[in-house]
């Protein structure tokens, strides 16, 4: 850790209102390549230290949660090469950094339209959640063939599923079952949510569960993305005042 990292560490520390819950739109990949006159797969290899460095961040902080958004259902669209190589980079990551996960206490979550993977891939996404089961540190969720319009629609078939065959009624429909129906049920809205590259949109992320988060926009690409960037995130959260739509008094 440098010297920068750990003073911004003993900031965060000194505060205490640490987010449960961080989740990052990783954007700049593409961007982070062209500037240095490479194809966008070497963007997307580069940003794979990005990930771990935030993870170990998220550690040493004390952050329960981290939520990534690695591929969209729209990023099907793009060259099919590209899209061979983000699969095959999720492959290798999880084939490189499960066991040490693991080791750290990370527990990965995996979600999205999953049957749209690779056979490989889909293996890879099943080896990494049956390794870490265990981890009680750090939940890390992985939205892989994700899109937040899609999920709540999912989310309404299933209640319907649920009011045709008679476990509900339709009055009783209520927030609270909505979000037994989302992928991230369980797990604590995002307190924070942070978007590389200095875009300044959602994307089609949680759309339910960033109702109340805060945003910090970084102009950082994501390849760059280190635990001093993540660090400044969140000392940033900590000087926010979160009244939930209250008044304070």
């Amino acid at each position: 850790m440098t010297d920068t990292e750990s003073d911004l560490l003993a900031r965060i520390r000194v505060h205490g209102a640490v987010p449960r819950h961080i989740a990052i739109i990783m954007d700049g990949n593409g961007r982070w390549a062209r500037e240095r006159h490479m194809p966008r797969p070497f963007g997307h290899r580069s940003g794979m230290k990005a990930v771990r460095a935030v993870v170990e961040g998220c550690l040493e902080a004390g952050v329960e949660w981290l939520s990534l958004f690695a591929f969209s259902q729209e990023n099907w669209q793009r060259p099919e090469t590209e899209v061979s190589a983000l699969m095959s980079l999720l492959e290798e990551f999880i084939a490189r950094e499960a066991t040490d996960l693991a080791r750290q206490g990370v527990c990965v979550h995996v979600h999205g339209d999953l049957e749209r993977l690779s056979p490989a891939a889909a293996s890879a996404v099943q080896r990494v959640r049956r390794e870490t089961a265990g981890g009680d540190r750090l939940g890390l969720n992985l939205f892989i063939s994700y899109g937040g319009r899609a999920e709540l629609v999912r989310a309404a078939r299933l209640l319907a599923l649920d009011v045709q065959r008679g476990k509900l009624l339709p009055e009783q429909i209520d927030e609270v079952h909505f979000r037994e129906k989302l992928f991230t049920a369980g797990c604590p809205d995002p307190d924070l949510l942070i978007r590389t590259s200095g875009e300044q949109r959602l994307s089609n992320f949680l759309l339910w569960q960033v109702a109340y988060a805060e945003l910090y926009i970084s102009s950082v690409l994501w390849p760059d993305f280190d635990r001093a960037a993540l660090y400044e995130a969140i000392c940033d959260f900590q000087r926010r005042d979160r009244r939930f739509g209250r008044v304070t008094t």
